[in-house]
């Protein structure tokens, strides 16, 4: 015990150390992005922001910091920022990306305004937080929460999760994404190319057998799966959100996109969703407030900054 708490550990520090020396010589000869992460820990209520930085050669973490009593105070986390633009290197630091929040947007500024040589700016989580505003539609919510409650049901058992292989052709329901709300709807968009697939399992003799079509959620989900009507929520839910998400797995790719091209692919995909509906705006005016608000408060000032093309 005492050589794994002290000589490995010892030499895994040593060894990590060596490899982030490795990044900090490429952060001062190309150039580096600080990455901000957070997310709330459920088990100690706690919100953690994660610093990553990022650069040709990769992303690499940096430490973790708890945000909880600051998080809402703009002037606190420009403080924290700007410390972070001075650990880094500032000569190294060419943009600062964190999440869309209005007290980020507030800090974000302030650090452009006493380090005009970098840019604060988010794309693919903004893009995400559309997604999230999105499904608080009440139509779009209702949909998400019975599909993602299918799929946890079936994921939650292993009999389940290998019968619908069977009838999917080893395909799964799940598909994770790097954003949070863009895994519910590529989720949803999996389960929509499934269609027939569940069908045909939830009415064969196997499921018929099986403890889990007779149980109350298995009734409702059988049910529900032969619905039409539950098959055209999902329809409209991909209506209104595919064209976003092609645009979120586009920008949070591994190929570096000049921002005019980014803003001229969330003009297409409005556009795109528009054309889907038959311009009808009652369909997907809510979505494009939301959409709007979001791009406006942030890519849409970014666009016009030098550098860009």
């Amino acid at each position: 015990m005492y050589e794994l708490r002290v000589p490995l550990l010892k030499n895994e520090v040593e060894s990590t150390h060596k490899v982030l020396k490795e990044y900090k010589q490429e952060w001062a000869v190309e150039g580096c992005s600080i990455l901000l992460d957070g997310c709330r820990d459920s088990t100690v209520h706690k919100y953690i922001v994660n610093f990553l930085v990022n650069s040709p050669k990769g992303s690499v973490f940096l430490k973790s910091l708890d945000v909880s009593e600051i998080k809402k105070d703009a002037n606190t986390l420009f403080k924290m920022l700007d410390g972070m633009v001075d650990e880094i290197g500032k000569e190294n630091v060419v943009q600062v990306v964190t999440d869309n929040a209005s007290n980020y947007v507030k800090a974000g500024t302030m650090l452009e305004v006493i380090r005009p040589h970098l840019y604060w700016t988010h794309c693919a989580h903004c893009i995400d937080l559309m997604l999230e505003d999105i499904g608080k539609i009440p139509k779009m919510q209702n949909t998400l929460k019975g599909a993602m409650f299918y799929n946890g049901y079936i994921y939650n058992h292993v009999g389940i999760v290998n019968m619908m292989r069977r009838f999917t052709n080893q395909r799964n329901l799940y598909r994770s994404a790097i954003m949070i709300f863009a895994t519910s709807f590529i989720t949803l968009s999996q389960m929509h190319i499934q269609k027939n697939n569940l069908r045909k399992m939830i009415t064969s003799p196997e499921w018929n057998n099986t403890k889990w079509s007779k149980d109350v959620v298995g009734k409702r989900l059988t049910s529900n799966f032969l619905q039409e009507r539950f098959w055209r929520n999902i329809v409209y839910a991909l209506k209104l959100t595919g064209p976003l998400v092609k645009v979120l797995r586009m920008v949070d790719g591994d190929k570096k996109l000049a921002m005019g091209y980014i803003y001229e692919s969330m003009d297409r995909a409005k556009e795109t969703i528009a054309a889907t509906f038959l311009h009808k705006e009652e369909h997907y005016k809510k979505a494009f407030e939301y959409i709007d608000a979001r791009w406006d408060c942030q890519l849409h000032r970014l666009y016009m900054q030098p550098g860009f093309s």
